[in-house]
């Protein structure tokens, strides 16, 4: 999607954002008629109005009555992903944007929802010009928006749109080794370091965990380091952020079952998708902050050499784990990922993955479940963001008791533990690997969506992405 500040008036499409009373502001040039008509329908409430005027159409919308600024900003978005079908209706290749609201930024939240509800993943169909969305461009009324606040969109759009189609992609063309080759094309485009380590590498620094659920495969894993570090960075130590690659989960020998979990299993590196675009934005956008990305890559397959329950294996921290299910994955490789991070001595670190069905039967796909030992006014500053964007988190105690679930008898802790608590026990199991200012985000409910909710399209959803981005820039401000 294009983006585009107008100078003069357009004349084509339009979209008005208008007060919700009795006499709001209306455009000039209506009619009588067409003025009393738009009067009542809104005594109606009638929700997006249109006047069709045969060679173009105006679109109406009323600002929705809410509590809080973030509400209202959500509820925008949401009326913008409601003019997608009715856009694509009338063939409308580029739209403008008009603010006749007290709401300043009304236009940019309507943008932002129109834009991230025309996502659209066409590369396997065998006639993509068919299904294409007619919209193309949308364009911003003079005064709707500043010319900072559009290119700051069309960053974020662009991010969004590039960490839902990594996650579409099937394992057929998103291997580890494509994983990585995407993130080292992503650099080049945007302007940040990537440094890839293979099979050999790892097995010369001793990453056990992502080589034992590596075992299975017949593809190598991959170890992907992404570097942004700009001579202003405000920050004197990293913000590294580590996303879970797991390319395809089937459970390895702990067998997924198809039907509702398997068949989704290609988004289970949501958390990679994630912090890959995150660094893309971050470049585009010239944060003042040095950042670094971490993504361990596999598939988990149950292969000849599978790993098994019962196995113990040493992790890159030298810590032993007793495997009781190898579904239970996802932690063995942020484990390994973790440890490594500490070699940088970070402000903070911040994981993304989709680790647990506990978190997504707490919350569904409505939250993200979160936990860690960050400060409090950090804590604070991610749960603002969340609450801006509306990708809100909800914090999971990291009581000792937990840790006392997954103490094992046979090593120094089991990668499960037991039937309570899941989302939390494998937090605890992340902490063994941590000694820094971390904070963990279980976006397993809120990845991927099996059908279309507001702007959130089939797939990849990128849930999360604003949030973080919406931190970063709060934090490169202070």
């Amino acid at each position: 999607m294009e983006f585009k500040l107008l100078s003069k008036p357009s004349k084509k499409d339009l979209v008005f954002i208008i007060e919700n009373t009795k006499n709001p502001q209306l455009p000039e040039g209506l009619s009588e008629a067409e003025t009393d008509y738009l009067h009542r329908l809104l005594k109606d409430d009638a929700g997006i109005m249109a006047l069709n005027r045969y060679t173009h159409t105006l679109f109406f919308i009323p600002l929705p009555k809410c509590d809080t600024p973030q509400a209202l900003a959500e509820k925008l978005r949401k009326k913008g992903a409601e003019l997608c079908p009715r856009i694509e209706a009338g063939k409308i290749s580029g739209i403008s944007i008009a603010n006749l609201s007290s709401f300043e930024a009304a236009a940019i939240h309507v943008a932002e929802g129109l834009a991230l509800g025309s996502y659209q993943f066409l590369k396997y169909k065998s006639e993509p010009s068919k299904n294409r969305h007619t919209l193309q461009s949308i364009s911003f009324e003079k005064g709707a928006a500043q010319p900072g606040e559009v290119a700051k969109l069309q960053i974020i759009t662009d991010a969004v749109y590039a960490a839902r189609t990594l996650v579409n992609e099937p394992l057929a063309s998103l291997s580890a080794k494509d994983l990585a080759k995407a993130f080292e094309q992503m650099g080049k485009d945007s302007g940040f370091k990537v440094k890839v380590l293979g099979k050999k590498d790892l097995e010369k620094e001793g990453m056990g965990g992502i080589l034992a659920v590596n075992r299975g495969s017949q593809d190598p894993p991959t170890f992907t380091v992404m570097e942004y570090k700009p001579n202003d960075a405000v920050n004197e130590r990293p913000i590294v952020l580590v996303g879970k690659g797991v390319v395809y989960d089937t459970g390895g020998l702990s067998l997924k079952p198809t039907p509702n979990s398997m068949d989704r299993m290609k988004s289970d590196m949501s958390g990679a998708a994630l912090v890959g675009a995150a660094l893309q934005a971050a470049a585009r956008l010239n944060l003042p902050l040095h950042i670094i990305a971490l993504v361990p890559a596999t598939d988990n397959r149950p292969g000849e050499n599978a790993y098994v329950p019962g196995d113990v294996i040493t992790m890159y921290s030298g810590t032993t784990v007793e495997v009781l299910n190898t579904d239970a994955e996802g932690r063995l490789l942020l484990g390994d990922a973790l440890h490594w991070a500490k070699r940088y001595n970070p402000e903070l670190v911040l994981d993304f993955a989709t680790l647990t069905g506990a978190a997504s039967a707490a919350v569904g796909e409505h939250g993200i479940v979160c936990m860690g030992t960050a400060a409090e006014d950090v804590k604070t500053a991610l749960k603002a963001a969340g609450e801006r964007q509306y990708e809100r988190l909800v914090e999971y105690p990291l009581w000792d008791e937990y840790g006392a679930q997954i103490k094992s008898d046979l090593a120094d802790i089991k990668n499960v533990g037991g039937p309570s608590g899941g989302a939390i026990t494998a937090g605890k199991f992340l902490e063994h690997f941590i000694a820094y200012p971390w904070m963990h985000f279980d976006i397993a409910g809120v990845s991927f969506a099996t059908a279309k909710r507001g702007y959130q399209t089939v797939g990849g959803t990128g849930f999360g992405l604003r949030m973080l981005l919406d931190f970063l820039t709060a934090r490169a401000a202070q």
